[in-house]
């Protein structure tokens, strides 16, 4: 008798998307509440992906309806998997093209980016930097006497086992950065360590940057709630709404 063939999971599917970040928010579309509607059918699958606007950038779009498709074909026991995306005004040429299995370059063709990898390493870039000031951050106000100038010689090793460790380190990971545990954690763009001087201006400069991922992820958000009424109880709530992590100089 041949093997008996078995549909896929709902949760396993559900586990697959939690892995497609958005590139620009450093969130997962799960979590952002940009995925409107899954239905698992036997070894078939059919996902509907929704964004904050109908002009959200094609190229993040992309990326996430791709990334999607790519995780739900991963899946054991699915065969068949359908990703749309709804309500944008690119929707018909994505859905076209991810359909087709054109590709990015296919799809958008004389308007494609040189480069959509360099696109996302750019993202994955910020999202490192985000996450390295939140740690930082966090480990001087476990101890006021510390200084940033201290935060030069701080290593991986001396973050507490946490969340915010935990996210720093999958993002070292991502861009191939050291990860053991006499790693540096305060680092300049170009992966450098910078030194006892330099450390302030660095922070301060990675501080921009999650500033700015915070505010924008805070801000999607919201324009979702507002376009799709109720899709607020799909979202996952930040792990810094109860207390945002504002600038040093704001709460002393």
């Amino acid at each position: 008798m041949g093997a008996v063939l078995t549909g896929a999971r709902y949760d396993d599917v559900r586990r697959a998307l939690d892995t497609v970040i958005d590139p620009e928010l450093d969130e997962p579309v799960t979590d952002l509440g940009f995925v409107a509607s899954l239905v698992v059918d036997g070894r078939r699958v059919e996902v509907h992906l929704r964004l904050p606007t109908s002009f959200c950038s094609p190229n993040f779009a992309w990326l996430m309806v791709s990334d999607a498709y790519d995780a739900v074909s991963a899946v054991d026991g699915v065969e068949h998997v359908v990703v749309q995306l709804d309500d944008h005004h690119d929707s018909d040429l994505i859905n076209r093209g991810l359909a087709a299995g054109a590709g990015y370059r296919g799809t958008f063709k004389h308007e494609a980016l040189d480069n959509l990898d360099e696109l996302r390493a750019t993202f994955q870039r910020k999202a490192h930097t985000a996450a390295m000031e939140r740690a930082l951050t966090a480990y001087l106000r476990a101890d006021p006497t510390r200084t940033e100038a201290d935060l030069a010689d701080v290593r991986l090793g001396d973050l507490p086992d946490d969340p915010g460790t935990e996210a720093l380190v999958r993002r070292r990971e991502t861009l191939g950065l050291p990860v053991d545990a006499d790693a540096p954690v305060l680092l300049n763009d170009d992966g450098t360590r910078p030194t006892r001087e330099q450390a302030s201006p660095v922070l301060r400069r990675a501080r921009s940057v999650r500033i700015s991922v915070d505010g924008n992820a805070h801000f999607c958000r919201g324009l979702l709630a507002t376009r799709y009424p109720g899709a607020e109880d799909d979202q996952v709530p930040r792990a810094d709404d109860a207390h945002p992590l504002l600038p040093l100089s704001v709460l002393s």
